[in-house]
């Protein structure tokens, strides 16, 4: 039998955007492993790889082709495997030079050291190519230039006109590629636009951890590692959207997003109130006055009890990552 040589120009899929992607309970890795097997038969555009979690335990950090590819995913995992999973936010992997020069390759935030221990970050950079129709290039380079991308410049491929197609070349952190920069390429360019990204380069970059608390307890799935300078609008947009998106308990749910030891951002939700007047047909108010305050009082020693207990949704987690 004579050797069959493959035809050249063929390549992997390359994903575009990335998350983290745990199980609920930690005794459902196997399950999950042996689902996401099963899937990626028939769903050739999937990547995975294992991944470890100080705070989550072992799971996967997996590529897709969109947002919408990302909640297909996830809700087949549900429906046809009846697994509860857990999608964190992705992070690239930092160069962490610490003051006594030791350097070390930080892959989540919670591996991240102490600021007073740290000498420099390095973040990755990659070369990026996007190809589209020459009407578009106003819209993309401003989405481009909000992601922090430097531009390059611009090749034209094809004829003149409104027809031309043109190549934007751009540099680019990897962090700003990896959840909704795609998607959001594909919208303002009505779908014409198209891709593709190299790694080149690491270099400095001013970034932080971001920790966000609800109930006063830390939800480690939600630490990311951002922008110093963007922290302030992150940490608001996403305690906005756990705000619209929790459901209320029996008692005040604080929610906070933090730097360090500084609150850069915080909501509320109010607690439950049931209508413990209702029985009251008549009679002096101070009955009424009594009934809310005993009720005032349960509510405050609930909430010294129910501190931690708070089940963030699945579907919460895809709005974080589509939250721009």
């Amino acid at each position: 039998m004579r050797d069959l040589e493959p035809l050249h120009g063929y390549q992997e899929v390359k994903p575009m955007v990335f998350a983290g992607v745990f199980p609920r309970e930690g005794s459902d890795f196997k399950e999950l492993r042996e689902a996401m097997e099963k899937l990626k038969l028939n769903d050739a555009a999937l990547s995975y790889e294992a991944e470890r979690s100080d705070a989550l335990g072992f799971g996967f950090r997996c590529g897709f082709l969109g947002l919408l590819h990302l909640e297909v995913f996830q809700e087949r995992l549900r429906r046809e495997y009846d697994l509860d999973l857990i999608v964190t936010v992705p992070s690239v992997a930092y160069q962490v030079l610490r003051n006594d020069g030791e350097e070390l390759i930080v892959r989540t935030p919670q591996r991240l050291p102490d600021p007073t221990e740290i000498n420099l970050i390095r973040e990755p950079w990659v070369k990026l190519d996007i190809i589209t129709p020459k009407p578009y290039i106003g819209n993309i380079m401003q989405v481009s230039q909000e992601k922090r991308g430097i531009y390059k410049n611009t090749e034209y491929i094809s004829a003149d006109g409104d027809e031309a197609r043109v190549v934007l070349h751009y540099e680019m952190p990897m962090s700003s590629i990896l959840t909704d920069f795609y998607d959001r390429i594909k919208s303002v360019s009505s779908g014409y636009a198209s891709l593709n990204y190299e790694f080149f380069d690491y270099r400095q970059a001013d970034v932080v951890k971001m920790d966000i608390m609800v109930a006063e307890e830390m939800v480690e799935s939600l630490s990311t590692i951002v922008y110093r300078d963007d922290a302030f609008r992150q940490g608001k947009e996403i305690v906005k959207i756990l705000k619209d998106t929790l459901p209320k308990q029996m008692f005040v749910l604080k929610l906070q997003a933090s730097v360090g030891a500084k609150v850069i951002a915080a909501e509320r939700i109010s607690a439950m109130r049931k209508d413990v007047t209702a029985k009251l047909y008549g009679g002096d108010v101070s009955r009424k006055r009594k009934l809310l305050e005993k009720q005032k009082k349960g509510k405050k020693k609930m909430m010294a009890a129910g501190k931690g207990s708070v089940e963030i949704p699945p579907e919460t987690f895809v709005k974080i990552l589509k939250r721009q």
